[in-house]
């Protein structure tokens, strides 16, 4: 198999407007370390919470109101907003190539029950 169209598809990722937004705001936020711990936490969270509501678990109570007052506090902010939602949209022109690409494939990559 010939990698030279992924090359060339990694190329335009770092030219697009959404990579050099995501990697300027990330680059001036997490500057400050205060401000980055707490983004770290926050991803953290976010992940054990997605995790635990996936598995069919009830979220624990206490990280549920850390994330959330985490959360508040971040959002916040203009410049994190601004960074959180640029990593977002990102994150979505990344699984929307994702799925052009296992579609091609004919990958049929659904979690079952999802």
């Amino acid at each position: 198999m010939e990698y030279s169209a992924a090359h060339r598809l990694a190329n335009e990722l770092r030219q697009s407007e959404e990579y050099m937004t995501y990697h300027r705001l990330k680059d001036e936020v997490m500057a400050d370390e205060t401000q980055a711990a707490l983004i770290r936490e926050y991803k953290k969270l976010q992940i054990q919470l997605q995790m635990a509501a996936m598995s069919g678990q009830q979220p624990d109570g206490e990280d549920m109101q850390r994330f959330s007052g985490i959360s508040a506090l971040l959002f916040g902010k203009p410049e994190v907003s601004q960074y959180l939602l640029a990593e977002m949209r990102l994150q979505q022109a990344m699984a929307d190539i994702f799925k052009i690409i296992t579609d091609a494939a004919g990958l049929d990559m659904q979690l079952p029950g999802m």
